[in-house]
């Protein structure tokens, strides 16, 4: 097999989901945005309706095709893009509710889908998606007057518990939905972890579902290793890879592996990311390129066939650290070439 080989546990996805769920009283959904965070929208969709998810949240209308696919009609599939023009027909064939952002997506909604089920989603102080508080007071009570499914909002710093951005959205929240009938949503991972006054009537938890932060007892979800194409033995003095970047300082046995930045891997991680064989590092030197990485295996005891980037050793939100970014980005550039293998549920 001359591909990386990315391993997922459904298992885990579905552990993760439950622990989210037993820590509020309210319903617990499950966002499986680009396509479920890296890892396969269907799959996961699949075995958290098994375990008890009945609300399911994409970005855009088009996530939920094959969605509705394998999970048949039942499940209330969310679009937090709302209705946007040229979704009129997925909306109505695939039975989606769209997360209304706006009074022209609104009209649109009402106009071309006349009793089609629909949510809203507000701007609490994120200005990224939602009505804000003026706009939302124009059309509230026609909007609620055909019974909206949610009434939602998104929180800005949840994973930072102690911001004041936190109670500031969770107040103008309040402020905009008090005493509203229709069920209310403000959190997603970050959110269900700052306790019972963020968790309303439904939680979306996101991130947490595929092992990353905030939620720091959440189960790894991924593991993903690469295959030796060969192993060298390079003298004192001599350079590997593009640019010269990496010179040996000792007699030293270098794996290439396969895998590059066409995997997802990033290459600010060139001479600073770690692959480990059992619990040995081994240091990834040179430039990370397009197909290849260069590992320094000179310390093992053995050759190796298969070199681990993620796993027990080293979690999405370790690598993300290295890259100088976050856990889903990590998860969402993982690259089509990997040989998938996912188990569990």
């Amino acid at each position: 097999m001359g591909t990386g080989r990315l391993t997922i546990d459904l298992d885990a996805v579905v552990a993760n989901w439950r622990a989210l769920d037993d820590r509020t009283a309210c319903k617990t959904a499950a966002v499986v945005k680009a396509n479920g965070y890296g890892l396969g929208a269907a799959n996961v969709a699949k075995a958290l309706f098994k375990a008890g998810a009945r609300k399911f949240f994409v970005a855009v209308a088009e996530e939920a095709v094959p969605l509705r696919e394998a999970l048949g009609p039942k499940p209330q599939i969310n679009v937090f893009s709302g209705h946007m023009k040229g979704d009129t027909e997925l909306i109505r064939d695939l039975n989606l509710t769209p997360m209304l952002n706006s009074v022209d997506q609104l009209t649109l909604h009402f106009e071309a889908l006349p009793g089609h089920p629909f949510g809203i989603q507000l701007d609490t102080g994120m200005n990224r998606l939602g009505m804000e508080m003026q706009e939302w007071a124009a059309v509230a009570e026609l909007a609620l007057a055909q019974n909206p499914t949610l009434v939602m909002s998104h929180l800005a710093c949840s994973d930072e518990p102690d911001h004041p951005m936190n109670p500031h959205q969770l107040e103008n929240f309040k402020k905009m939905t008090d005493g509203i009938s229709a069920p209310r949503s403000l959190a997603a991972t970050g959110g269900i972890l700052l306790g019972p006054d963020y968790h309303f009537d439904l939680t979306r938890p996101g991130i947490g579902l595929y092992g990353g932060a905030p939620f720091a007892d959440a189960n790894p979800v991924v593991e993903l290793d690469f295959p030796v194409v060969q192993v060298r033995e390079v003298a004192t003095g001599e350079v590997v890879g593009y640019g010269n970047s990496w010179q040996a300082t000792r007699p030293s046995k270098v794996a290439t592996v396969s895998g590059g930045y066409a995997d997802g891997i990033f290459r600010i991680l060139s001479d600073k990311a770690t692959l480990f064989h059992g619990n040995t590092p081994c240091p990834l030197i040179g430039r990370v390129s397009m197909d290849l990485l260069t590992i320094d295996v000179t310390d093992l005891a053995q050759t190796p066939d298969r070199l681990t980037l993620l796993g027990p050793q080293q979690g999405v939100d370790d690598l993300a650290q290295q890259a100088k970014t976050i856990g889903y980005e990590v998860l969402t550039q993982l690259g089509a070439r990997y040989n998938r293998r996912t188990y569990g549920k």
